[in-house]
């Protein structure tokens, strides 16, 4: 029997019809068409509830929208307006620089004392496991009543920490930690501190984890103090998993509104306004939207800054590896 089908490919004396690609068939059309099919619903849902509110946000901040708004649906365009008086007035201006203040020192805080437990909890010892699970119990317990139990804590009068203080001879008349201006903002820093730790603790504690033994073992052959190694081994090994530390600490600190809320609200005399208090002061207490929008574009950009920079960190990272 001989088979005229697939006589010219199969033929060793045309090697060029050997080599030819098969004709079209429409496989890598349909290939890409099923591409777009399966991140179809992941597009929409971001186009839905992240793209809308974000260009409608955008929009609103150049708009005199009011609440008779929602009612009427006229929300006449006023230009620059928004931005003017929001860039010209002093309490944004006052609270971009305590957003700064919070953010750098929360952040220095949170990541200090979790590495330093983290470094801690690498080394076994008895009942490690237990003392760790007692460190995430403030990232377990929400924020809102964390700081509830904390404006209890630092009461002037009757705060069980000036209590402490005056017991033990180091102070006379407890420090008014969340009622004055110089101390407030400081106040609230040490309270969100202590509810990051945990979350910087353990991220880092599973960073610390995937570090090579041999690597230690090499620096200590080689003679490299405690310090030389965590210099030169350990922080180099870990800059991927800092560089998400520290970016996602950013995210989550920037934008915090519930913690400054339940402590001072703001106050006293507006010393602990941050971008995010002063967003939902003009929003929902003054109900002007408009203002209240431009403070919010004012926050996410803030964050997209930082998020490029974290995507470029990453991407660096990703080529030292390679």
């Amino acid at each position: 029997m001989t088979t005229t089908g697939t006589a010219v490919s199969a033929d060793p004396a045309n090697p060029a019809a050997a080599a030819a690609p098969p004709g079209p068939t429409g496989r890598p059309g349909r290939g890409r068409l099923f591409q777009w099919l399966f991140i179809a619903p992941a597009l929409l849902y971001m186009a839905a509830f992240f793209g809308y509110p974000l260009v409608r946000n955008i929009v609103m901040s150049f708009q005199h929208f009011t609440p008779t708004t929602y009612f009427t649906g006229e929300a006449p365009f006023n230009g620059l307006d928004n931005w003017r008086a929001v860039l010209s007035d002093q309490l944004f201006t006052d609270a971009l620089w305590h957003t700064a203040v919070f953010t750098a020192g929360s952040l220095l805080g949170q990541f200090t004392i979790g590495l330093a437990l983290a470094v801690f909890f690498s080394r076994r010892f008895p009942l490690s496991g237990l003392v760790r699970a007692v460190l995430l119990l403030p990232w377990l317990v929400p924020m809102v009543v964390s700081a509830v139990v904390w404006r209890r804590i630092l009461d002037q009068e009757h705060g069980i920490l000036n209590t402490a203080l005056q017991a033990a001879g180091l102070v006379q008349d407890g420090p008014p930690w969340l009622s004055s201006p110089s101390t407030a903002l400081f106040a609230t820093i040490l309270v969100n501190i202590w509810i990051g730790i945990p979350f910087n603790m353990v991220i880092l504690y599973g960073g610390l984890q995937e570090i090579p033994r041999e690597l230690y073992e090499a620096a200590s052959l080689d003679g490299a103090s405690a310090w030389r190694t965590f210099r030169s081994v350990t922080l180099p090994v870990l800059r991927p998993v800092i560089t998400v530390v520290l970016v996602l600490g950013f995210m989550s600190t920037v934008k915090i509104l519930d913690l400054i809320l339940a402590l001072t609200s703001g106050g006293p005399a507006d010393s602990t306004h941050t971008l995010g208090t002063v967003t939902y002061q003009l929003s929902f207490l003054q109900l002007d939207f408009g203002r209240g929008a431009v403070v919010g574009n004012v926050l996410i950009l803030i964050s997209a800054v930082f998020a490029v920079l974290y995507l470029r960190a990453n991407r660096a990272d990703f080529g030292q590896g390679k």
